[in-house]
């Protein structure tokens, strides 16, 4: 937590969150570039400051000439556009920048990447479910929702969370393009299509090639959004549960409405563990093990196989 020499706790205002207020202790600053973060253990207003550290210890302030200012309006209009929903809300934002800023820290992609890159990264983790319903893209084509309709079925809540990053952003921070890429790869839809491509440069992975680095940009996008499974089972666990709360509030609606249900997210149907078995095998452990030949420094949690039924 905060360390003992900080008496003053956070308030949800981005003027209180100056580093000449608070303090956080070398040991914290450490354990947050782990993938053992206990994202549970804090407050929201605590998350603000932790994110805030993340940019400033990656040096990115500096780089770029960013205002501490600038960056808590921006951190604190991005809180203010995260719903109050199970799964998708702001833990689950934190949860996925913390990893990613993980990730950075422990393949040394700060000597590997250039500043740019490296705040693409975190801000396309941090923006990647701005205004999320609550609801996925399968319930919003279904039910014709006013997204599906405005980007006419084409990953509409991806394009909707860009559409909102890039307002908060013109307003409080920077605009990039690769922002957009990064988010619209965490459609999981496009997951095959991004990992094959990945797939294909690992012989030849080249980090001053514009193209490689992009791909494997949204890679550690994808990792860092469903990573939750690879951290320590006391915490993916109570992630899962979240999660299955929101499916479960999704296949409700879905029945309410005479809309198609979806099959794993029925109530009726799924239970823990199977839940976890095919998302694991198909999806979370393929995406580990290609990063994984690109980094072996990475292992996969033992959390992971804790969720797989015998």
């Amino acid at each position: 937590m905060l360390s003992s020499n900080s008496e003053l706790k956070l308030k949800l205002n981005p003027t209180l969150c100056g580093s000449s207020s608070l303090q956080v202790s070398e040991e914290v600053r450490a354990h947050l570039k782990t993938p053992l973060f206990d994202n549970w253990q804090w407050e929201e207003s605590e998350m603000l400051l932790l994110l805030q550290v993340m940019f400033t210890d990656l040096d990115i302030l500096t780089a770029f000439h960013i205002q501490l200012q600038v960056l808590q309006n921006f951190l604190f209009q991005v809180y203010c556009h995260y719903n109050h929903i199970p799964f998708h809300n702001f833990h689950h934002c934190f949860c996925v920048t913390q990893m990613m800023y993980s990730l950075i820290w422990i393949t040394d992609l700060r000597n590997k990447l250039n500043k740019m890159d490296q705040l693409i990264m975190l801000t396309s983790a941090l923006c990647h479910d701005l205004d999320h319903p609550g609801y996925n893209n399968v319930y919003q084509i279904n039910a014709q929702t006013d997204l599906a309709r405005r980007y006419n079925d084409i990953s509409p809540l991806e394009n909707h969370h860009c559409a909102v990053a890039f307002r908060i952003l013109s307003k409080h921070f920077l605009t990039s393009p690769f922002c957009s890429r990064c988010i619209l790869a965490t459609d999981m839809a496009r997951h095959n299509e991004i990992l094959n491509k990945f797939r294909a440069i690992q012989a030849t992975f080249d980090f001053n090639d514009k193209d490689h680095k992009e791909v494997l940009m949204k890679i550690m996008v994808k990792v860092s959004d469903i990573s939750n499974e690879a951290r320590p089972i006391e915490v993916a666990e109570l992630w899962l549960d979240c999660l299955l709360e929101e499916f479960f509030n999704q296949s409700d609606m879905e029945k309410v409405n005479g809309l198609p249900v979806t099959p794993f997210m029925d109530r009726d149907k799924v239970s823990k563990p199977s839940s976890q078995t095919g998302f694991i095998s198909f999806l979370l452990l393929p995406l580990f093990t290609e990063l994984t030949k690109l980094f072996p420094c990475l292992e996969v949690r033992p959390a992971i196989s804790q969720f797989i039924p015998n």
